[in-house]
């Protein structure tokens, strides 16, 4: 027997619908490309969208077709997603900070018909466009006084392509589970996969992450999505802020710690959320300028592991709650937060920080498990280390057009690559990603806890952890340091710093310095390269050993 309630599928347009129609006069709020500040309601932000989908269907494009945006994060990219969803087309967010080869492989690989992009990135796109193969025309997303000569094919100013549109438009009917976002990956060895969102997989998980044990968003919020709308499907947030009635905050492509603190500041903003290298940036700033953050309240730290200095500093300094959160382009993304539950509400000083450290547990909609290499479940213990597995109705089935093959396990699980702890209470801990880890003789090593520890030396910028290989051990760890500039720590400094803070079978057996740890388009420090850099390094334990 069935249910007797409506169908009502679940599709993203009723996403800018609600935020109109409840919320219409709540603002999205946007440092522009071309330098104002600029302001538009919801209300009048979904007609925007509905000349997007106007003029996409002017230029022919149809249900399943994709729509390229390459662009940072402004009212014109977030109501484009809107239009070309609500035509049922599929946005591809592509990634700027991918090499040039990388983008064209992407955007021919996802057959993109229309590129939208930002001025910033005209002169890349001309560059390129002899290799894009499908791509008809481009839409540079500014006005027409800002309109830049370009020999892009098709080239049109936003504003005058959809200015010859009503808005009058009916959003397309389709089937929620009907393909309507898609961003690639860039954390794969080979060329990047396409991870292809649905409607329905998309809003499920903006309602999984509003609630308060989550990314805990209402109407009385603030907030600025300072992580792109091309990275991991913008952590959900340009679904889960209208959703939640909250006013948007878009920082455009100012990303300096200075123009984050500006808006922060002007704006008023009340949680806000980016990889760590942003906020790093962040609280140089304040430390330089001495100034204080009176309106934040809450900020959400993913895209890599956040540092134990870095959550002290937020709260201890400035009175900001730090969530760190977890997951992956192929789980829409967000798979956990570190919320308290009340078995550690009670918890201060270091023992509360020995649980914001971890990336904390799981929504509802997203399932765990740590498994050995052999399938097994492991138990959860809080010690026992496992590779790290997910189901739900947001996170990957398969990539775009099959490649990679079977990505699920016997059970529907999709293995992240991650090996990670679950104590008992459900918080789970990434010790590293399964190529990252160090198998020093035969126990592992987390490079990952080793970066954390490093990076609250005073004189350290950033640190990076590889594995070196030992003629006894297998592997040591070789810690690789950036200094903060004016300082010149030495490798005794270091290790000094570190000792009695970790096991001393964990410690580095040596410590080298460079002027710049290489990251990957998201911002992760990229191990395949430090590794490749590292190759031939000789540890000055190896001599003795042998």
């Amino acid at each position: 027997m069935l249910g007797l309630m409506q169908d009502w599928p679940l599709l993203c347009h009723k996403i800018i619908d609600y935020a109109a129609e409840q919320h219409g006069g709540r603002e999205v709020v946007s440092r522009s490309i071309e330098g104002p500040i600029h302001r538009i309601a919801y209300a009048d932000l979904r007609i925007r969208a509905k000349k997007v989908a106007q003029a996409l269907e002017r230029d022919g494009i149809k249900l399943g077709d994709r729509v390229g945006t390459l662009a940072w994060n402004t009212w014109r990219h977030l109501e484009a997603w809107y239009g070309i969803t609500g035509l049922g087309a599929v946005y591809h967010t592509v990634n700027p900070r991918l090499f040039p080869e990388q983008i064209a492989y992407i955007m021919n690989h996802a057959e993109d018909r229309i590129m939208m992009t930002d001025l910033t990135f005209v002169p890349l796109l001309e560059k390129l466009q002899d290799h894009l193969k499908t791509v008809e025309r481009f839409v540079i997303l500014t006005d027409q006084a800002h309109m830049p000569e370009t020999s892009l094919r098709g080239a049109v100013a936003y504003e005058e392509w959809i200015g010859a549109e009503d808005g009058d438009f009916a959003w397309r009917a389709v089937d929620e589970n009907t393909a309507c976002g898609m961003c690639y990956t860039s954390g794969t060895t080979g060329h990047p996969k396409g991870v292809l969102y649905s409607h329905r997989s998309n809003v499920l998980h903006a309602m999984a992450v509003t609630v308060p044990n989550v990314l805990s968003l209402g109407t009385g919020d603030v907030v600025m999505p300072v992580v792109p709308l091309f990275h991991a499907n913008s952590w959900s947030l340009a679904f889960s802020v209208p959703m939640a009635g909250a006013t948007m905050v878009m920082p455009g492509a100012k990303m300096d710690g200075q123009a984050i603190y500006e808006l922060l500041d002007t704006e008023k903003v009340t949680f806000t959320a980016a990889v760590p290298t942003v906020w790093l940036m962040l609280l140089q700033y304040l430390e330089e300028s001495g100034k204080q953050l009176p309106h934040l309240n809450r900020v959400a730290i993913g895209g890599s592991a956040c540092p134990r200095s870095m959550i002290e500093k937020f709260q201890n300094n400035y009175g900001v709650e730090v969530m760190h959160a977890w997951g992956m382009t192929e789980m829409s993304p967000i798979g956990s937060t570190c919320a308290m539950k009340p078995e550690y509400r009670h918890l201060e000083g270091d023992a509360k920080l020995d649980i914001q450290v971890t990336q904390g547990y799981a929504p509802f909609t997203v399932e765990m498990k740590i498994t050995d290499d052999n399938e097994n479940d492991l138990p959860w213990d809080g010690k026992t280390f496992g590779r790290l597995k997910v189901r739900g109705p947001a996170v990957s089935r398969s990539y775009f057009k099959g490649e990679g093959g079977e990505i699920l396990d016997k059970d529907g699980f999709f293995d992240t690559g991650d090996v990670a702890t679950i104590d008992r209470h459900g918080y789970m801990n990434i010790t590293d990603r399964s190529k990252d880890v160090i198998k020093s003789g035969g126990e592992w090593i987390s490079s990952i806890d080793l970066e954390n520890l490093a990076v609250g030396h005073p004189d350290v910028a950033e640190a990076a952890v590889i594995g070196i290989q030992h003629p006894k051990w297998d592997e040591r760890p070789l810690l690789i340091i950036v200094r903060k500039p004016g300082t010149n720590p030495s490798k005794e400094d270091i290790l000094a710093f570190m000792q009695d803070k970790v096991a001393k079978w964990w410690m580095p057996d040596d410590v080298t310095f460079v002027d710049e740890i290489p990251h990957t388009a998201t911002g992760k420090i990229q191990k395949i390269t430090l590794r490749d850099q590292f190759k031939d390094y000789r540890l000055p334990t190896a001599d003795a050993a042998e």
